[in-house]
């Protein structure tokens, strides 16, 4: 008795006590829900703790019970859906409208199949299967007010056409049954250890039994009878735990061919770009010339600086490019039109092209690149020494440009042209000699347009991205190794950028995000360059060293003054 005076009643009611409530004798009720019956009716009593404490128990067992049975989808013991009392401005279950779910793609087996071994086959029926899935939508969706049909019905006839061209595109591009591209290879060209798929086509693991230009046309011809459509094989080399296996790719051709095409800018606006490209160029001459020119300059002197300045330019772009797209056609690659690259600096920061068919082999990657980069340092320096001979112009001639010392100012990559004209006054601020007080070195028009190609060629030379120099070690020192010399030569321009050089920040910008990524490989990248290219690679790569690193007389002068280029002591 005396614990229960100092316990803490709980207030119940008896079941008897609620047979006049409105609800159902089935109904299972909570204890607050009870506790309110009872207050109503008041009819209450007290209970002791141990009573308590097991209705507590209760309760707890009940909601775990209405809990599981929400979750599996039954109704709680002792409720039915229709004995539950609906509650005020409740709809019926027949006025509710069902929520479709949303389809979850990431559980769809053509979706993985996708995301496994992306190949064009898996990507259309991909897309066809959401097309058909957004065409039963919009069959299924209750038509709305007339702008609503109208639109639903733009949506459809959309819909059906896509999938027209889905399905026939699905038609062409099937990938290829890896068991008739097995049975294709053999003892006599290439013995095949594994086949593993990648896109439509697959991969043969194996080695050559016989020099590969026997190998591919044999090749080549038996997977196109074996699998009814003509295929592009490429032969390369895979390491695998310091272990180095041959490989053969086969691709379906019209699969390449596509991606070529999608690349392509052989087409009239891609010929439109470049001649803007050529007329912004030409101003961009113009107006750099204009901070060479003596205050009192007139129009004529204008024209009779510029125009020389910009045919020298053409004179080495020209000539380049004619000398590469020779070598490009006689190994059958296609160019695409030439774009000319603007600059305030040097007027001009070279020309850039993409290859629009698919490499042969590594020589024609080294030849056609190592042709544009030999062809322009030879034109340029041909035209340098060709204008300071002939027009007797050490000291500018009469057309001369004057380069001021703010030419070079921050921006080492320049350092070698005002190594050769050599610079406006010593370390301790005199004028010198060769110099005009006030105005800078003079130099013939055509010599700059020399100095400036050897620079601009040498910035091209860099081994980075897609630029000539790039691809120049991607063909003699591999794809890996050319694309980690990539990354820091870009990371080096990009350092030259902040530290000052408003050229290298520049030039780094195009290497990265213009001329950035690899070029698609070689179809033989087993056979070797050769000593005779590896040594031709090694002196381009040492003339551009020596043009863009900055010397004693150029850019930071010392006590170790050497005299110019191209200056005789009786001038």
């Amino acid at each position: 008795m005396a614990t229960q005076l100092l316990t803490v009643g709980k207030l119940s009611t008896p079941l008897e006590s609620l047979t006049h409530s409105k609800q159902s004798s089935n109904a299972v009720l909570r204890p607050s829900q009870v506790w309110g019956q009872q207050l109503a009716n008041g009819a209450s009593q007290y209970k002791p703790v141990k009573y308590r404490q097991t209705d507590r128990l209760l309760a707890r067992a009940e909601v775990k019970d209405e809990k599981r049975s929400s979750q599996n989808g039954s109704q709680p013991s002792g409720t039915s859906t229709e004995e539950r009392p609906k509650l005020p401005g409740e709809p019926k279950k027949d006025d509710v409208p069902e929520k479709k779910q949303e389809r979850d793609w990431r559980l769809d087996e053509d979706f993985k199949k996708f995301m496994s071994n992306p190949s064009i086959e898996s990507a259309l029926k991909l897309e066809k299967k959401r097309a058909e899935e957004k065409l039963r939508d919009i069959e299924n969706e209750n038509t709305g007010n007339f702008v609503k049909k109208l639109i639903n019905s733009v949506v459809r006839n959309s819909l059906e056409r896509e999938k027209e061209r889905l399905d026939k595109a699905e038609q062409t591009f099937v990938a290829l049954d890896l068991s008739k591209v097995r049975s294709c290879f053999g003892i006599d060209t290439f013995y095949a250890n594994d086949v593993r798929r990648m896109g439509d086509g697959g991969i043969v693991i194996g080695n050559l039994r016989r020099p590969l230009e026997e190998v591919k046309p044999k090749l080549e011809a038996k997977l196109a009878q074996a699998c009814g459509r003509e295929v592009d094989l490429w032969f390369m080399e895979e390491t695998v735990d310091e272990e180095t296996k041959q490989v053969c790719v086969v691709q379906p051709k019209a699969e390449i061919d596509l991606q070529l095409e999608s690349q392509r800018l052989s087409t009239w606006t891609g010929y439109v770009s470049a001649a803007l490209l050529g007329v912004t160029t030409l101003g961009t001459i113009s107006v750099m010339s204009g901070f060479f020119l003596t205050p009192d300059a007139t129009f004529d002197d204008y024209v009779n600086r510029v125009l020389p300045l910009f045919a020298g330019y053409l004179g080495i772009f020209g000539t380049s490019e004619i000398a590469t797209r020779y070598v490009a056609s006689r190994y059958g690659v296609k160019l695409s039109p030439t774009f000319m690259i603007p600059s305030n600096w040097t007027g001009c920061l070279g020309v850039v092209n993409n290859y629009e068919s698919l490499l042969p082999n590594r020589k024609a990657l080294f030849d056609i690149a190592a042709t544009r980069i030999t062809s322009a340092y030879v034109t340029s320096l041909g035209l340098a020494i060709t204008a300071f001979l002939l027009d007797q112009s050490w000291n500018g001639g009469e057309n001369a440009l004057y380069i001021r010392p703010q030419f070079f100012y921050n921006n080492p990559l320049l350092s070698f042209v005002q190594y050769v004209i050599g610079p406006y006054t010593d370390e301790l601020g005199n004028v010198l000699p060769q110099a005009v007080p006030g105005l800078g070195v003079p130099i013939d028009p055509l010599a700059f347009a020399g100095l400036l190609g050897i620079v601009v060629t040498s910035l091209n030379m860099l081994p980075a991205g897609r630029l000539e120099g790039g691809r120049i070690a991607q063909a003699v020192l591999g794809r890996r190794i050319a694309g980690r010399l990539s990354f820091f030569t870009t990371l080096g321009l990009g350092f030259g950028g902040v530290t000052g050089s408003i050229l290298s920040l520049v030039w780094g910008f195009i290497a990265a995000f213009f001329r950035g990524g690899e070029e698609l490989p070689a179809q033989d990248e087993i056979t070797a360059l050769g000593n005779e290219r590896k040594i031709w690679a090694i002196a381009l790569a040492v003339i551009c060293f020596l043009t863009l690193f900055p010397n004693s007389a150029g850019t930071f002068p010392s006590s170790f003054y050497t005299p110019p280029f191209f200056r005789v002591d009786d001038f």
